[in-house]
């Protein structure tokens, strides 16, 4: 155990942080992504909601301050009704962390390939739809 760690973060998950430099970025995936077969690096974190998730990485490393485009949501399919309310969810998130930037959406397809070229994938629990993050890390010393 470690101080300060919040504990939705695993060991695997802290290294992979660890070793993420400026501009990495990492996918958090709800229970529908298909992580196993885009991941470069995948990490579960099963039984784990991304709302938690998101909060216990935002203590650890800010958003990219240099790219505007450092918190990426998968865009809803043209006629999908799903139930999108996660996504208010994680603007509180981030108020809570001062983030002034706008929320960026990709459509799915290019999602895929974005999260493709992503450091790692966080496989978790998350059972609500679109609740996919895509996060860019910025930089920690200053």
């Amino acid at each position: 155990m470690l101080l300060g760690i919040p504990y939705e973060i695993s060991p695997d998950l802290l290294k992979i942080i660890c070793e993420m430099g400026h501009s990495d970025e990492i996918v958090l995936a709800d229970a529908n992504f298909p992580c196993a077969s885009l991941a470069q690096r995948l990490i579960r974190a099963d039984g784990i909601e991304i709302p938690e998730l998101l909060s216990g990485i935002l203590k650890l490393f800010p958003l990219d301050q240099y790219d505007e485009c450092n918190f990426i949501l998968m865009n809803k399919c043209e006629g999908d009704d799903a139930d999108v309310s996660i996504w208010s969810t994680y603007e509180n998130i981030l108020k809570q962390y001062d983030y002034k930037n706008e929320i960026s959406f990709i459509e799915r397809f290019d999602y895929y390939e974005r999260a493709k070229k992503a450091y790692a994938i966080v496989a978790t629990g998350e059972k609500r739809q679109y609740a996919n993050i895509i996060l860019k890390k910025g930089c920690v010393l200053k």
